[in-house]
């Protein structure tokens, strides 16, 4: 029987199970299964367009200018000319009378046109930008549908590039025969559709060009998903949403249209840092900047429940060099094409810094600066999420961890066995009372003093177990225990005044 895997048609015996088709499957991670009956109940006015660069949706208009059956089209449809307004596939045949009259057409518009004015020369013509043009069409224009998922495609494409497949595009309203699952012992039916994962890629990049205008918000979105997930907190009408990194704050950057499948990031208002993908269409919003477009996947980005993980890859993926030793930066660096310049010539230090600290950014520019600093001044510890969730996320927050490997805070003081440390915090941060301490805090635990003390948000560590104050010198009511030094051994050396570094350990 015959299934269709991520796009790509396989033959497989019947009884196959789904844990015999997928390939590097993440336990953990749902997939979209579409059986053959959602298929055949949906026979809609949307077109699902599969090319060398990505997938195009297109809404069919409610009276095409021209008649069009995916089923009569033999693909591949090769690229057979594009410039700045439009870019046309083809041929193939059709029968209209062309108006031979320029007519206007918006960015999205979807028509098919001629060449010479002979319908048996036809195209499926895409245009990029609105313009007005004598494109052989009929009388009206010959407009078929507007592109309403994918449209940052229409700009990648060049010569050579074609169409592999047109196919009428599912609906899902039924979840018995469209669903997402982890239970890979599901027997697979002929004609079954499998999603495993969502791909996108990231607004203003191509590998021709990189437009550095939404690095922030590109860099954002590369932080939530550089371990390949999509954590699905909230499933809307219109959308889904990641807040891993809720509470964020963002440069308002670029505002536009959000189709199905376009990727944004909240930057203003309550819940600023959540990434959404769009299920549907919606107008742009001041609160939301563009991050990225869904290439493949918006099925199981339609299908996904509240509480889900959905696997994930992004183009470009991320370019952090931050935390890798000096001589493993400069190779990973090279592999993207980036030349890394080190201000110190010693491959055995850890990176600290990295200039210019987006990925967009570094892979313009084709060569970043990297700051290091020795091994020795790298602290390692162990928070306590379990005990001090809240504290330590904004630990994390305060420190870099969030974005990187590698976090730092300034060494201000330092007295007998009690080292204190000041991580700037934002107006506004609160810091509850939170695993506070009882009969004794042990050697070398990590504190950081709450809002009841003046002190809020110092953050300490003491070399001694004591039964009365916490590591930032506090009592224990006003001291939250974030975790464990691992690295005490490194402790003695540190001076005030100093940058100190920090690296979570997992247990």
């Amino acid at each position: 029987m015959e299934i269709l895997l991520d796009g790509r048609r396989r033959q497989v015996p019947p009884g196959t199970r789904l844990s015999e088709i997928l390939e590097a499957y993440d336990p953990c991670c749902s997939v979209a299964v579409v059986r053959p009956a959602a298929a055949r109940a949906t026979q809609t006015r949307t077109l699902l367009v599969a090319t060398t660069r990505g997938e195009v949706v297109i809404e069919l208009a409610a009276s095409p200018g021209v008649s069009l059956d995916p089923a009569d089209l033999a693909t591949p449809l090769p690229l057979h000319w594009g410039d700045r307004y439009a870019a046309a596939f083809g041929p193939f045949a059709r029968e209209f009378t062309p108006s031979r009259t320029p007519l206007p057409y918006g960015r999205g518009d979807v028509l098919v046109g001629c060449g010479g004015y002979d319908p048996r020369r036809s195209y499926l013509i895409f245009s990029r930008i609105r313009h007005q043009a004598d494109h052989g069409a009929p009388a009206g224009g010959g407009v078929i549908g507007r592109v309403v998922s994918g449209g940052g495609v229409l700009d990648r494409w060049t010569p050579g590039d074609r169409i592999e497949k047109i196919e009428r595009v599912i609906s899902w309203e039924d979840r018995t025969t469209a669903f997402t699952t982890t239970d890979t012992s599901l027997t697979l039916e002929d004609g079954m559709q499998v999603v495993t994962r969502v791909e996108a890629v990231v607004q203003g990049y191509t590998p021709e060009k990189i437009d550095t205008a939404v690095a922030a918000t590109v860099e954002h979105l590369l932080m939530v998903v550089e371990r390949g997930h999509f954590h699905v907190h909230r499933a809307a009408s219109t959308h889904i949403r990641d807040e891993s990194l809720a509470g964020t704050d963002l440069p308002s950057e670029e505002k536009r249209f959000r189709g199905e499948g376009t990727v944004t990031v909240r930057s203003e208002g309550p819940g600023r840092g959540d990434v959404y993908i769009y299920r549907t269409d919606l107008p742009g919003t001041p609160a939301h900047s563009v991050a990225g477009q869904v290439v493949h996947g918006i099925e199981l980005v339609k299908l996904a429940r509240e509480g889900e993980i959905l696997c994930i890859s992004v183009t470009p993926p991320r370019l952090d060099l931050i935390g890798r030793t000096a001589g493993d930066a400069v190779k990973a660096a090279g592999e993207r094409g980036v030349k890394a310049e080190l201000d110190i010539q010693d491959p055995s230090r850890l990176v600290v810094d990295q200039d210019p600290g987006t990925t967009l950014e570094a892979l313009a520019k084709e060569m970043v600066f990297l700051g290091t600093t020795p091994e020795e001044k790298v602290i390692g510890i162990r928070l306590d999420d379990a005990r001090a969730p809240a504290s330590c996320a904004l630990f994390r927050q305060v420190t870099g961890l969030t974005q990187h490997t590698l976090g730092r805070m300034p060494l201000f003081f330092r007295f007998e066995d009690v080292l204190l440390l000041r991580p700037a915090l934002r107006e506004g941060m609160k810091i509850l009372p939170e695993n506070t301490p009882e009969g004794e805090v042990p050697a070398y635990s990590l504190g950081i003093t709450n809002d009841s003390r003046k002190g809020s948000g110092t953050v300490g560590v003491r070399s001694s177990p004591h039964r009365e104050f916490g590591p930032t010198s506090e009592p224990f009511e006003g001291t939250n225990i974030l975790g464990v030094v691992v690295d005490t051994g490194k402790l003695g050396a540190l001076k005030e005044k100093e940058m100190i570094y920090v690296r979570e350990v997992r247990p």
